[in-house]
């Protein structure tokens, strides 16, 4: 139900942190076990190299969860709000479907098959044409072809699958490209991942470069604290959104403001603090800080569409995410320190410059976050009507 839809959204979301922590701990203690007994991976089992059976030891176990998983049963959408959404018919077909609108070069027979005009195909080759000349600017600028190639191609699949949506479902359209808290919502909260996801996946290479210590000690330190820290931090963010939206319908946007207020401090100490101990403490309370976001968030999005849009912009809502917190923020970092490193500077303090410089997102995020404050609440109340308007039945 909407009153307790933060908090279930965030204790499910922090399987991620839980996950990518212990993933991080064994990845460590793997690598150096299997690096010491077998130092010429020539003579190790299979020539398997210690970081691809650290691989194996963490992700074979989710084969045997998918199993599990397969049991769960699905609950009827949208009966805790009385609207009660009849389950599609052909679900797989309508899959199937889905995939045609959003794989090239099948883009183009999705939209034929929807009886797109000359005019929206046309719009269509050019934006395609677009991404292909700035993928190749930017390869030509920066290099990494796979990096700009593959987000070339999602940002063109994303923008085919919303001329076919548009099409196809005009009202679940209206809802999510029409609502401005929508559009500034997924822009301010990517902003946020960028900064996590940057400084989480740089982490352990700074740790390493910087203090000086072993793979196991920082897999074990970092791993343990973005487990731990983020499980507490993602979900206390989603019990505070809901416990403080009875006093205020924009409790959940005030979390997400204030994480980059609460995260800057501790961000700037990791990577300024010459002990390793206080910055091992201050990685921890970022590890809670910077994750308080994920459950008011993804309740936000369900909240702003009616329950049979809500999978679709939670899909649109998360590849976002990956777009700009995981495509970009881990990568930016990266070409800034071998761009510093390459103009003379120290590869340590080349990497710590490059971490600090990417804490200036979070001003970006704060900036839309503003924005939603201004659209949520008259956006959130008129949901019902504004989905009528866009010519969805209600019953």
């Amino acid at each position: 139900p909407p009153r307790l839809r933060s908090t279930v959204l965030a204790i499910y979301s922090s399987g991620v942190y839980i996950g990518a922590g212990i993933g991080i701990f064994l990845g460590g203690v793997v690598l150096d076990a299997w690096s010491s007994a077998f130092p010429d991976p020539a003579n190790a089992p299979f020539a398997l190299r210690g970081w691809q059976v650290a691989f194996m030891v963490v992700g074979v176990p989710g084969l045997f969860m998918a199993l599990w998983v397969r049991t769960l049963r699905e609950p009827v959408r949208g009966q805790s709000e009385g609207l009660v959404t009849p389950p599609h018919p052909s679900p797989f077909r309508e899959a199937g479907n889905e995939l045609i609108n959003v794989l090239p070069p099948f883009t183009l027979i999705g939209l034929v098959r929807l009886g797109a005009s000359s005019r929206v195909i046309s719009i269509n080759l050019g934006f395609a044409a677009l991404m292909a000349v700035v993928a190749y600017g930017l390869i030509e600028l920066l290099g990494s072809p796979a990096q700009w190639i593959a987000l070339g191609i999602g940002v063109y699949a994303t923008f085919s699958w919303r001329q076919t949506l548009k099409l196809r479902d005009a009202p679940t359209f209206t809802m999510i490209f029409g609502s401005k808290a929508m559009r500034y919502l997924t822009l301010g909260f990517p902003c946020i991942a960028f900064v996590g996801y940057g400084l989480g996946f740089w982490a352990a290479p700074f740790f390493i470069r910087v203090h000086g210590v072993s793979v196991a000690e920082v897999g074990t330190v970092l791993g343990l604290s973005a487990a731990l820290g983020g499980w507490m931090g993602v979900t206390l963010g989603g019990v505070l959104g809901d416990r403080l939206k009875y006093k205020t319908p924009l409790a959940r946007i005030y979390i997400g403001l204030a994480v980059p207020i609460l995260s800057i401090p501790s961000g700037a100490v990791i990577l300024l603090a010459e002990n390793i101990y206080v910055a091992y403490v201050a990685n921890f309370v970022f590890a809670v800080t910077s994750s308080m976001w994920i459950g008011p968030a993804a309740s936000t999005v369900n909240d702003l569409v009616m329950p049979r849009m809500r999978a679709l912009a939670s899909a649109y809502y998360i590849l976002m995410i990956t777009f700009i917190g995981l495509a970009l923020g881990p990568y930016a970092i990266g070409q800034l320190s071998d761009g510093l490193n390459a103009a003379g500077m120290d590869s340590s303090e080349a990497l710590r410059t490059a971490m600090l410089s990417s804490l200036v997102l979070f001003v970006a995020a704060i900036v839309f976050l503003l924005f939603v404050l201004r659209h949520l609440v008259p956006e959130e109340s008129s949901r019902l009507d504004r989905a009528r308007a866009a010519g969805e039945s209600i019953a």
